[in-house]
């Protein structure tokens, strides 16, 4: 089947068989290999990209299911001149990375819920779990991960319009919560 993707924001045109994964066309036919395969069966999250802005586990969709959809791996969440963006910058400062094979898709999932929280109330640490239910971590325990998305959080409520000192206050709350100076 002849499709068009539109991957980090470029079309890309190619052949695909029906039966085709997108974590193989992103990985094999497009040489992004950021997106991951840990499981192929959808559970470990490491293949998570944005699928029209939704996290979704490229292992479980069919490249034919997002033909002319706009498809976001980790390779495009990169900023002008290669900058962490927020949420990667506070994973490392929180040191929720270690290993880094589930980090891309990590970054892509909680990703949607740092930006759906930045004008409005900030997730709490149970909400954050919830959010991370669908990817799998052996290295760090998850606790350094919510941290690190409280800090992402703070930073981007602090940076949305209207945002006064009440986005400082939390930002250094949740610096003081992980006993580290910022």
């Amino acid at each position: 089947m002849d499709l068009t993707l539109n991957v980090n924001g470029r079309p890309r045109e190619f052949t695909a068989e029906p039966n085709e994964l997108l974590v193989e066309r992103l990985r094999d036919g497009l040489g992004l290999t950021g997106t991951k395969v840990g499981c192929d069966t959808g559970q470990c999250g490491s293949c998570v990209v944005r699928l029209d802005g939704r996290s979704a586990k490229s292992c479980l969709v069919l490249t034919v299911a997002a033909a002319g959809r706009e498809v976001t791996t980790i390779e495009g969440v990169a900023t002008p001149g290669g900058a962490l963006t927020g949420l990667q910058e506070a994973l490392r400062q929180e040191h929720g990375t270690q290993c880094g094979f589930c980090t891309p898709g990590m970054v892509m999932a909680l990703g949607e819920l740092v930006e759906n929280t930045a004008d409005g109330d900030a997730p709490t640490e149970p909400e954050i779990r919830e959010w991370l239910t669908g990817n799998l971590c052996r290295c760090t325990g998850y606790h350094s991960v919510v941290r690190g998305v409280q800090r992402a959080c703070a930073a981007a409520r602090a940076e949305a319009p209207g945002a006064d000192a009440v986005g400082d206050a939390m930002a250094d709350a949740v610096t003081a919560a992980s006993g580290q100076e910022g």
